[in-house]
């Protein structure tokens, strides 16, 4: 999957993350996320750094720290209404599978350079087809613009004190 980024959908101002499929129909996949994980999954896309590292980087630190790799994330399933992923990770020549949101495990795989999958039964459900080319640049600039516009507003209070 190609991670297309975090949009506000309106009117709610609910964040989401777009993934599309890299090969056939190119089925784009919207999955709701919380706000803190769609500026985690922002500003790693943005390659911006915090003075202090947040929850992911930290997460992902400690993979780094105990030899482990993130080999890929995958949206599995989605099962009332609520997505579920899996993070697969390389510990020292072992297969580790970690159930996952999502969310974390989208801005994980953006940190760490995974790729990202997702299940054909979830792009089944509820992935849908773009109607055709230019209407998806359009969107794309969109969601970039939408995206900016967002991290820009976002302040540190919104997520509380950083104990």
């Amino acid at each position: 999957m190609e991670l297309l980024g975090v949009r506000l959908e309106l009117p709610a101002n609910a964040p989401v993350v777009l993934l599309r499929e890299q090969t056939g129909t190119r089925r784009v996949l919207p999955i709701y996320i919380d706000t803190p994980e769609a500026k985690a999954i922002a500003l790693a896309l943005e390659g911006r750094e915090m003075a202090r590292p947040m929850t992911h980087d930290l997460l992902r630190d400690v993979v780094a720290a105990l030899g482990a790799t993130v080999e890929r994330v995958t949206v599995t399933e989605l099962r009332d209404s609520t997505f579920y992923a899996e993070l697969l990770l390389d510990v020292k020549g072992r297969t580790q599978v970690i159930s996952s949101r999502p969310s974390d495990a989208i801005a994980l795989a953006v940190r760490t350079g995974a790729p990202i999958y997702a299940g054909a039964a979830v792009l089944d459900e509820a992935g849908s087809v773009p109607q055709d080319d230019e209407e998806e640049e359009v969107e794309e600039e969109e969601i970039i613009d939408e995206f900016r516009d967002f991290i820009d507003q976002v302040n540190p209070e919104d997520f509380g004190s950083g104990s």
